[in-house]
């Protein structure tokens, strides 16, 4: 958990701001939940291995006799957590005011989450998380637009070029199904499977033996992963999608795939030839995985060619707002992840209102230096008061870090408006 300097808060909110701004433009509208969730439903089993990572609170009023009592037993010491994501609390959220919410809806959460993780680079215990997600809409529309916001969103934080990995859940699920793959070993195998492009077809198929995965199943999954295939150029569609699965794959998500590029490139102005999308950043990954259990159709990830890891990721969670309402509604949701993309972002590109320093001795009387000031805030500029010191370089570089970019000395009895102002930098 970290503390932010005012230069780090201004630019992290630079970039929230264009966050919210294009989220907004595309139809979102911005809701809030509380940080802490109850127990149980934060440990109900949708979360992944992000439940192991949830910090609990304790039960009020408890003592010593009764913490020894129910040492064994977690859930009997605490009936809150902090929200590990923010879409178990959506989907919380949704069951409780669905009557005054419209038949879609369209969300936007972005504040901070919480995890034990062990810290490292890009690893934190308390992080912001900027959510989209959309609810009672099954077709491959709140999909595209979701893809689409975001894409436009990395576009307007000058970071163009992002791409989209996608995949489906049900093409994993089928896949593993056709090489022979049993039920029980499936979640271990997708673990295996999620670390291809680290490890190759080699080494994903020694992994699985290891794991004792069905020896038959191993054996057609290598052979599929060393099939030749021609190198031409196939853009996403649904040639390129069938050219990248096993035979057969299922027509109904493949035409939802395919229906979710045409989609995005009809969004993003791109051309198609012979239904395939030539212009638009999107590909087809059979063996993209995302870990969360609560997905159930589409997945994807973003990409940027500057950072070799993913900036951000989400899917189709359709059984998760059952869990609390009673009755499926499909969802789908996108997640940036901020604390990745906030570093990626060009730091000059802030504020662009003047931001003035207003030097002054010390028997400059407070209320001429608060009319000099509101005079210069009337005019629209950012203003700070700051005691002349002996080092005024130091002051005057400080003053430039913080994003000021001029300065006027102020003396005894000088009129509103007639400061001169110097320009810092």
């Amino acid at each position: 958990m970290r503390d932010f300097l005012p230069a780090d808060k201004a630019r992290r909110e630079r970039v929230l701001a264009v966050i919210r701004d294009r989220y907004r433009v595309h139809g979102f509208d911005e809701i809030e939940t509380p940080v802490m969730e109850e127990y149980a439903r934060l440990h109900a089993g949708i979360g992944g291995d992000n439940e192991k990572l949830a910090y609990n609170v304790l039960k009020r009023g408890l003592d010593a006799d009764a913490v020894r009592a129910a040492a064994d037993d977690l859930s009997q010491l605490t009936d809150l957590g902090l929200r590990y994501d923010l879409t178990v609390p959506l989907a919380r959220f949704y069951a409780s005011h669905r009557g005054e919410l419209p038949t879609v809806f369209r969300s936007i959460q972005i504040a901070p989450v919480w995890r034990a993780e062990r810290p490292q680079k890009g690893r934190y215990r308390q992080f912001m998380q900027c959510d989209i997600d959309i609810m009672g809409d099954a077709s491959a529309r709140a999909e595209a637009e979701l893809i689409v916001a975001t894409l436009d969103t990395l576009d307007a934080l000058g970071l163009e070029g992002g791409s989209v990995r996608i995949n489906d859940r049900r093409v994993l699920d089928w896949m593993l199904d056709s090489f022979g793959f049993v039920p029980d070993e499936r979640p271990g195998v997708l673990i295996t499977i999620d670390k291809l492009d680290k490890i190759g077809p080699a080494g994903v198929a020694a992994e699985l033996r290891q794991r004792g995965a069905t020896a038959s199943a191993v054996d057609a999954f290598e052979a599929f992963l060393s099939r030749p295939v021609t190198l031409e150029h196939s853009p996403f569609g649904e040639r390129q999608v069938r050219k990248l699965l096993p035979a057969d794959a299922p027509d109904h998500v493949v035409a939802h795939l395919v229906g979710i590029g045409d989609a995005v490139a009809a969004a993003r102005g791109a051309a198609t030839t012979d239904g395939a999308v030539a212009d638009i950043p999107l590909v087809f990954d059979p063996f993209l995985v995302r870990g969360m259990g609560y997905y159930t159709g589409t997945i994807f990830e973003l990409a940027h060619p500057s950072a070799d890891y993913s900036l951000g990721g989400g899917g189709r969670y359709d059984g998760m707002i059952g869990r609390f309402l009673g009755q499926d509604v499909p969802a789908v949701g996108f997640s940036i992840g901020f604390e990745r993309i906030v570093d990626l972002v060009d730091a000059a590109a802030g504020d662009t209102r003047p931001a003035v320093v207003l030097v002054h001795d010390r028997d400059v009387p407070e209320a001429e230096l608060l009319a000099h000031k509101a005079a210069l805030v009337g005019a629209g500029s950012r203003v700070r008061l700051e005691h002349r010191t002996k080092n005024l370089k130091a002051l005057l570089e400080r003053a430039t870090a913080d994003g000021y970019t001029a300065f006027a000395t102020v003396s005894a009895a000088a009129a509103p408006g007639s400061l001169e102002l110097k320009p810092l930098g």
